[in-house]
């Protein structure tokens, strides 16, 4: 009787679709407390080393369209920091494809070439950070960033 009456209840939404739903919602005081610690921990010696220092004060928007979110990204003091002003550059894409391009699953250049991943703005800015973000030989599948992206990928496999 318990299992017929579960077996009845509606499918909780797609991550995609509760992402969408939420994020308009949350503080950014929040998604700072949530992001900045895991990009820092993600990047703590490239920033150290200075591979960064080009983006201090500079913006750079990541729009991740079938999610409806966009976080702009800037450097203060060897820091990643979110802000809430607009990117100087943005790349756009869906959220596949920047899980392709943090998780190095696709060549991030062929993301680019096939428009995949669209640059906007100041296409310097934006290549720069590209450029960055490919250096990294392991991408960013490291650490508890790393383990989001894997449970990402997991729900995309699902959905398919």
């Amino acid at each position: 009787m318990f299992l017929q009456s579960l077996l009845r209840l509606p499918r909780p939404p797609a991550p995609v679709h509760l992402i969408r739903a939420v994020d308009p919602r949350v503080p950014l005081t929040l998604k700072r407390q949530l992001i900045e610690p895991l990009l820092n921990r993600t990047f703590a010696g490239p920033l150290s080393e200075g591979e960064f220092d080009a983006l201090e004060g500079r913006r750079i928007a990541l729009h991740i369209e079938d999610l409806g979110v966009t976080l702009t990204l800037t450097l203060e003091g060897e820091r990643f920091k979110l802000t809430r002003e607009a990117g100087e550059a943005t790349i756009r894409g869906g959220w596949r494809e920047f899980l392709c391009l943090a998780t190095r699953r696709e060549d991030p250049d062929a993301l680019f070439f096939q428009r995949r991943l669209v640059i906007e703005g100041d296409t310097e800015l934006g290549l720069m950070v590209k450029n960055l973000l490919d250096g990294r030989e392991e991408g960013l599948a490291q650490g508890r960033l790393g383990e989001w992206l894997a449970r990402f990928e997991r729900m995309a496999r699902q959905e398919h």
